[in-house]
């Protein structure tokens, strides 16, 4: 039992040398700084994925200041996918999408060899870096050390960098911050998408991690200025499927130390926020939800189960000249 124990760790130490030798030689970690769309999947009639809209929305996406795409998130609707289907998503993305934009695939399973697996896959369909979401099935069981050990391991197998992703209201799971401040030490986990909009919560991942050139990025626009001013460096941002250009003013804004316009932008982006999150697109594929899309004033067509919602008069304002900076 000793030996065998002596030797994981010998391999865990090895792996663990080899990511830093990299990391060293690279300079420093991958910068997913920016705004990021996590993009719907769409859908045709009979509930196959609909490649052909995915393409026309991509080249609007790509006319956009966005940092990149996040693929296979929740919005992507992972959970309904086949393997080959999240696998086919990405690498359809990753060719279409402009060189200098970002391709963050959610790779994220129940267990940790799932994940494993997902990830060498997403990463050879061409995933620039990986979201990687917290196991929550068994999530009694998910204390900090077990949370730990699984995305050591994803992080330790994965060829490109790793995203941690808390998301309570889809897992019930918090990724709790002691677990997150160990983590951050690892050389290929590079940030944390937080999802849970406490922003005390952020702030202190923030202060606990910076030695780490750990990066925070917000799971909303509704408190995508707050998660600036505590230090975050972006977003993944469901809004910003609609109102994109109005998402990436407003980091632009926060970048740039222009508060108090800022506030008055992130004002305005509130109730379209709160809209769009109420109706995002999940469980497209349960046909026991009644779905419809329309197209936005990106021209990207957005997948809704609750169409008249998602119509309501908050969001078809911010559609037009009202939020034109």
């Amino acid at each position: 039992m000793f030996a065998i124990r002596s030797f994981n760790l010998l391999c865990r130490r090895s792996a663990v040398s080899t990511w830093r030798n990299k990391s060293q030689s690279a300079g420093k970690r991958l910068d997913i700084s920016g705004i990021y769309p996590p993009i719907a999947t769409p859908f045709t009639q009979s509930e196959d994925v609909d490649y052909q809209r995915l393409d026309d929305n991509l080249k609007k996406y790509g006319s956009l200041p966005f940092r990149g795409l996040v693929v296979q998130g929740s919005n992507g609707e992972y959970p309904y996918l086949t393997l080959e289907e999240r696998v086919e998503v990405v690498k359809r993305v990753k060719q279409a999408l402009p060189k200098d934009k970002l391709v963050m695939a959610g790779s994220g399973c129940e267990s940790t060899r799932a994940t494993i697996l997902m990830s060498q896959r997403m990463a050879e369909a061409g995933a620039d870096c990986l979201l990687v979401v917290t196991p929550c099935f068994y999530r009694g069981r998910m204390d900090s050390q077990a949370l730990i050990n699984h995305y050591i391991k994803v992080a330790d197998s994965s060829s490109v960098p790793v995203v941690l992703y808390s998301v309570p209201a889809n897992t019930g799971l918090d990724l709790p911050v002691d677990a997150i401040i160990q983590l951050s030490q690892h050389p290929n986990i590079v940030g944390l998408k937080d999802s849970g909009g406490d922003i005390t919560r952020i702030a202190l991942i923030v202060q606990k991690t910076r030695l780490q050139d750990f990066q925070v990025l917000a799971g909303s626009a509704g408190f995508l200025m707050a998660a600036y001013a505590v230090g975050a460096v972006g977003g993944v941002c469901a809004l910003a499927n609609v109102l994109g250009q109005q998402v990436c003013d407003l980091a632009q804004l926060c970048v740039s130390g222009r508060w108090n316009e800022a506030r008055e932008l992130q004002y305005r982006l509130i109730e379209p926020n709160t809209a769009v999150s109420i109706t995002s697109p999940w469980q497209h594929r349960n046909s026991a939800v009644w779905c419809s899309s329309f197209e936005t004033s990106n021209g990207v067509v957005w997948i809704s189960w609750c169409p008249n919602l998602l119509r309501s008069s908050s969001v078809r304002r911010c559609q037009h000249d009202e939020l034109v900076l």
